[in-house]
């Protein structure tokens, strides 16, 4: 039922019992040669609230079904490619360090070359059969959003205790 708020900026709305059920929302439409490339998926967040878990733990939930690779920032190592490396969650033939050398942000928003040149090796290097790409920003703030053009889907992860 639409209703008036009597605040400084009067508006109407609609107004409804509950949020709905995400099921029954419809989907966006993405618009790609997903044959070119794999549907892509970034995971940002800033520092330490656990986006290289939260990737290892989906590499490996999802590695048995899906064809999978990685490209992991960072701003002057590539920790957290090593990290799933070592921890066996991938074959390293399928994982990508990218050295951003400057803010994390710019290579996941402004100039997304590196990481775009990543994914692109990683199809090359399977023959274009990859069924799913992940892309971990490196540590920022929240502030950092992914570009269109670099990712079909991001995931931030939060954690209100922690990071910077």
């Amino acid at each position: 039922m639409p209703h008036t708020h009597d605040h400084d900026h009067p508006h109407t709305h609609e107004h409804l019992d509950s949020p709905g059920e995400y099921r029954l929302r419809e989907l966006a439409t993405i618009e790609r040669q997903f044959d070119q490339r794999a549907f892509t998926v970034g995971i940002g967040g800033p520092v330490g609230t656990g986006k290289t878990a939260t990737l290892k733990a989906l590499c490996e939930r999802l590695r048995e079904k899906y064809r999978i690779a990685v490209v992991t920032n960072d701003i002057f190592t590539r920790e957290d490619a090593e990290f799933l490396v070592r921890h066996q969650t991938l074959p390293p033939d399928r994982i990508i360090g990218v050295e951003t050398g400057g803010c994390p942000h710019a290579a996941i928003r402004d100039d997304v070359s590196l990481n775009i040149n990543a994914l692109e090796d990683l199809m090359q290097r399977f023959d274009n059969q990859l069924d799913l790409l992940f892309v971990e920003s490196g540590g920022d703030n929240l502030a950092a959003h992914f570009s269109k053009e670099l990712v079909d889907y991001a995931i931030y992860v939060i954690d209100v205790s922690g990071g910077d």
